[in-house]
């Protein structure tokens, strides 16, 4: 449309200078190279994420900490995005509960177009700027909240509203982009922009973006809720058994950790009503599930100071 014309000028002019957009003549062969040379060549651009995000160390932690303060005060830990960037904050939410056994409405994702866009596009949600301010309007979105808003480009309008409507109640903002100096970052108080170069299908941000997108995250809680003491040892002990898979990883936990027999590590995890943290706390202490439940809280939670208080 003609009216149009201005406004895709100046999208065309933003696209243009975006690294996450940008091609090289170095890959105008790929569609001549045999698939062995394709592995080799993806895998080499695959390999320059885990460095990009490690220059990103001190923002991701001060993000760690922001997150673990505002859920010691209560709050939550809400993502928001699009399209790939949608589906991974979702991803992460969704893990939590099993893994951390948390409340599933501790760690959200929001993505623009709704649950449809997990599975399928949506065509021309991400430019709805109103859409996440609304959607975090309904979660009673306060200053104890974290909001995490995640845009390969750094631009997507859902996301930039998404963070200017958190900032205005309060909230912590983070953003995670894949460009320097993106609006989104300009937006939050904590700016994640971690850089890795044009993809190897020019565009595509499913690929190198997503995927420091992905160890991003998976940083933001799994560091967040070691902070809160969900792990002991570098174990997981706070999971939820909700399959048989997980019933056998508890008991296995139990006892290795406790340096027990399958069949003692069972029973103290009947005995503490199948927590892995209460069944570690009584084999340790020998205190009875009533005792060992109120040192762990009288600890927040964190398995070693409980231990510590009934020595």
């Amino acid at each position: 449309m003609p009216n149009d014309a201005p406004r895709l000028a100046a999208l065309l002019s933003v696209l243009e200078n975006l690294d996450t957009e940008a091609s090289t003549t170095e890959r105008g062969d790929l569609d001549l190279l045999g698939t062995a040379e394709l592995v080799r060549r993806m895998n080499a651009e695959d390999r320059r994420v885990p460095e990009a995000v490690a220059e990103r160390a001190e923002e991701i932690a001060a993000a760690v900490n922001g997150i673990t303060a505002r859920f010691r005060r209560g709050g939550r830990l809400i993502y928001i995005g699009a399209g790939t960037a949608g589906r991974i904050g979702v991803l992460d939410a969704s893990e939590c509960p099993p893994t951390f056994g948390t409340d599933p409405s501790l760690v959200v994702g929001l993505i623009a177009g709704g649950e449809t866009a997990i599975r399928s596009a949506v065509e021309n949600a991400e430019d709805d700027a109103d859409a996440a301010g609304v959607s975090l309007r309904e979660l009673d979105l306060s200053e104890s909240d974290t909001v995490v808003g995640i845009s390969a480009s750094g631009r997507t309008p859902y996301v930039v509203g998404g963070l200017e409507y958190a900032r205005s109640v309060g909230a912590l903002t983070v953003a995670i982009a894949s460009n320097a100096a993106s609006e989104i970052g300009a937006v939050a108080e904590i700016a994640i922009e971690v850089v890795t170069g044009p993809e190897f299908i020019s565009g595509s941000t499913r690929l190198k973006s997503g995927t420091a997108q992905k160890l991003v995250v998976n940083m933001l809680t799994t560091l967040s809720m070691i902070n809160l003491g969900k792990t002991y040892r570098g174990v997981m002990v706070d999971l939820l058994a909700t399959n048989e898979k997980l019933r056998a990883r508890s008991i296995r936990t139990v006892s290795q950790l406790a340096g027990v027999g399958i069949d003692e590590a069972a029973a103290a995890l009947e005995g503490a009503d199948g927590s892995v943290k209460l069944a570690l706390l009584m084999l340790a202490s020998g205190a009875s599930p009533q005792s060992a439940a109120s040192a762990l809280e009288g600890a927040d939670g964190i398995l070693r100071d409980a231990i510590a208080a009934l020595a």
